[in-house]
């Protein structure tokens, strides 16, 4: 037998302990169920995405829907030399 320290926010131990109580476990037996799983489909036995975007890219896309939309003014270049100069002239 080997011992595994995890550490996690108390408020998800205690919900997790909670849930484990309903359904007549404990959090060691729910961990080893976890990870017997996780071995026998050589993975992690659920879906791991990140579907969302950070911040950043949030910022971003709100941004192009701002100009496309017209709500934010965004200047235009018909010559890329003209939009490094102003680029570089900040």
């Amino acid at each position: 037998m080997s011992t595994i320290n995890v550490n996690v926010p108390s408020d998800i131990k205690d919900k997790a302990n909670l849930l484990f109580e309903e359904l007549g476990l404990n959090m060691t037996t729910a961990i080893n169920m976890f990870l017997r799983k996780s071995i026998d489909e050589w993975a992690i036995p659920f879906n791991v995405s990140a579907k969302r975007p950070n911040r950043e890219l949030s910022e971003a896309l709100q941004e192009g829907e701002g100009i496309l939309n017209g709500k934010i003014q965004s200047k235009s270049y018909n010559n890329v030399d003209k939009m490094f100069d102003d680029i570089l002239s900040k």
